[in-house]
């Protein structure tokens, strides 16, 4: 086992790195990096930006981004491919929705790839209800355990094929929740019974998969904290899902949850949490961050070391077949 990773994803400012970045970077040594669209203009610029975050950390940084499809993706046209919404994109598929999964986020994969990004924030598993929140609604791929765990299983199978780590989330399920968390915090009062039938179940199903990010979500029957810094959800996560992969925190900035910015990375590491992923701060903020989420600990570093194990070189593909048997699917309509 190498030197431990500092227990961090951290994101930039711009679309290059500033000196200020790049020494604070060398410094912390965060274990990646997450990008939005400011840091987005071309693909020459991206593999600029992704080679100047891996050179200051001196090693293949993984790097993760948010490409569901639909209105979370950064990568947007006109250079690059939009994606349907992933439940009409399921909807569209019907009988032949797990493959056409597939072939979207290979696709996906790799379109990342060429660009020097190797991870992406998806599958999400989260199970749709009537109450979810509208800004979790259409990003969801069913409203059956068995069909998300099905579409998740396609997701990710596209990417790792791809050569991309997934990230699976939000564990342990984001769907009965009614406000959205960038705003607010949603409390779920469903029965912890209930919940292993219904919202963990995908979660439980796809177990294996190397990283997963946590929801800013207070399932009140279990615990009275948000699961990303509650220690009790943390164990139902570990032992009644049985998900042993690297654990991210979703964004600690957003509105759901209250503190400090140090204080909820220290309570989300005590929680259980491998790594803290902080988004859309200052310098100083990402300091703060840093030095409070502190470094890996043994056990998180060994699931580091595991989950970037799992990138691997793709084989070549034609990704234009692949496009073609996709649109075909969807009966012709592959784009918005």
């Amino acid at each position: 086992m190498g030197a431990p990773f500092g227990a961090t994803i951290l994101d930039a400012e711009g679309l290059r790195l500033s000196a200020q970045e790049k020494a604070f970077f060398a410094q912390a040594n965060p274990f990646g990096f997450i990008l939005f669209a400011r840091n987005i203009d071309s693909p020459e610029q991206l593999r600029a930006l992704c080679d100047d975050m891996r050179q200051a950390v001196g090693r293949d940084a993984p790097i993760t981004i948010d490409q569901e499809g639909g209105r979370v993706q950064r990568l947007r046209a006109p250079l690059w491919r939009e994606w349907l919404p992933p439940l009409d994109h399921v909807a569209r598929a019907g009988p032949d929705a797990a493959e056409a999964m597939y072939l979207r986020y290979r696709i996906i994969a790799h379109e990342l790839r060429d660009l020097g990004i190797d991870s992406n924030c998806a599958p999400m598993v989260d199970v749709a209800t009537p109450q979810t929140h509208p800004f979790l609604l259409n990003r969801c791929y069913g409203s059956t355990p068995e069909t998300v765990a099905q579409m998740g299983r396609a997701v990710a199978d596209g990417l790792l094929d791809g050569g991309v780590l997934p990230v699976l989330k939000h564990i342990p399920g984001h769907g009965r929740a009614q406000v959205d968390s960038h705003f607010a915090l949603p409390v779920v009062d469903a029965s912890h019974e209930a919940l292993m039938q219904t919202d963990f179940a995908p979660f439980k199903a796809l177990n294996d998969l190397p990283m997963g990010m946590t929801a800013h979500l207070v399932y009140a029957q279990i615990h009275d904290q948000p699961a990303t810094l509650s220690a009790p959800m943390m164990q139902v996560i570990r032992q009644d899902i049985g998900f042993d992969g690297l654990i991210m925190t979703d964004d600690i900035a957003m509105k759901a949850l209250s503190g400090s910015l140090a204080d909820l990375a220290q309570r989300a590491r005590q929680a259980g949490c491998d790594i803290v992923l902080h988004c859309n701060g200052t310098l100083d903020e990402r300091r703060a961050v840093a030095d409070a989420a502190g470094l890996m600990d043994a056990p998180g570093q060994a699931r580091a070391e595991r989950a970037l194990a799992q990138r691997k070189t793709p084989t070549e593909v034609d990704i234009c077949a692949l496009e073609a048997k996709l649109g075909a699917l969807l009966n012709g309509r592959l784009h918005v």
